[in-house]
């Protein structure tokens, strides 16, 4: 059997991980060849394909980014584009095809595996918002670095008395802006998933200023006002119908300078939250997925996702797995709210 690998959407640590993991077992256990389509689905469109064998995934377990490159290519919104993706697996004798990505590379995974072809979904992505699985992988190394940028903003902050805010990423949903921020011993945590009242978030800063502390203030990109809108760079969309957003870090940081009359700055950490090595976890939660994912083709058991729930690595339906957005529950959230509340 030959099978393809494709890493789609937005970089994340652990996928070298993952195409690691896949291609080790599958060559050593079972015998399969391999092949990597470049760039995403922009590789199965174009026919851009590469061999893979051990040697060429020796060392890259600690590498961040992707061997395979990547893109945000909907293949779904070209012309021909089922029909030129089956031309390029049929060309190159894939049997069966494990793709590596977020809710957007997984639901175009999910129209592809209705249409026949043969697949197997492996979910990442540094906002955790797959449903079915408890984590994906990207998400610790993500968290980790947030906590880290807070730790060191605390001290300069309290060095010259001023409100710092931290936008982090997170378009619809607030696990990374919750996770690193009660980690980071964030004053203020504002996510999507509840329009926040600036009034209060201005009294929580004032609190702080009252006994000598200079405040952190945690939002991630998603977030909006209440009885407001998301910020957004600009109006172009990409090929699955996102804006760029942008700028609710800079609002915020006026809106608290003029309320409050103390300074604020930012410090939007964008993309640095992608970049680098993966994490301890996310090495390890990857090479799983990838493992369980070439088990998953060995047993033809197609149009499925390999998840992570509890402590054991199971097989969901990809349309289940894609029907919807995971989002932070309000009880969750609440848990911390003596720390920011």
């Amino acid at each position: 059997m030959r099978v393809g690998v494709l890493t789609g959407g937005g970089d994340c640590p652990g996928l070298n991980a993952v195409i690691r993991s896949v291609v080790r077992k599958g060559v050593q256990e079972y015998a399969f060849d391999f092949v990597g389509l470049r760039d995403g689905w922009l590789g199965a469109l174009q026919d851009k394909v590469v061999p893979l064998d051990i040697p060429s995934v020796r060392g890259i377990l600690p590498r961040g980014g992707t061997i395979l490159g990547s893109s945000r290519t909907n293949p779904l919104k070209h012309e021909d584009g089922l029909r030129r993706m089956q031309d390029t697996l049929a060309a190159n004798d894939v049997d069966a095809l494990v793709v590596i990505g977020g809710e957007d590379t997984l639901g175009v995974a999910t129209e592809l595996s209705r249409q026949g072809i043969n697949l197997v979904g492996v979910p990442k992505t540094i906002d955790n918002d797959v449903s079915g699985t408890d984590y994906t992988f990207g998400f610790d190394t993500a968290v980790g670095i947030v906590t880290e940028a807070i730790d060191r903003l605390h001290t300069t902050a309290e060095s010259h008395m001023r409100t710092l805010v931290v936008e982090v990423m997170g378009r619809h949903s607030g696990w990374i802006a919750l996770h690193g921020g009660v980690a980071g011993g964030a004053n203020a945590i504002l996510i999507p998933e509840r329009p926040f009242d600036i009034d209060l978030v201005c009294e929580r800063v004032k609190s702080r200023f009252e006994i000598n502390y200079a405040p952190i203030v945690v939002v991630a990109e998603g977030a909006v006002p209440q009885q407001g809108q998301m910020m957004v760079k600009d109006q172009t969309l990409d090929e699955f119908g996102h804006v760029r957003l942008s700028g609710i870090g800079e609002w915020l940081a006026r809106e608290i300078a003029e309320r409050t009359g103390k300074e604020a700055r930012t410090t939007v950490l964008g993309h640095v939250q992608r970049g680098g090595t993966p994490s301890a976890f996310d090495r390890w939660l990857a090479t799983r997925f990838g493992l369980h994912a070439v088990d998953a083709v060995k047993d033809g058991d197609f149009g499925v996702m390999v998840a992570l729930q509890g402590t054991q690595i199971v097989r969901v339906p990809l349309a289940e797995a894609t029907e919807k957005t995971k989002r932070v529950d309000p009880s969750l959230y609440d848990e911390f709210e003596v720390f920011f509340g």
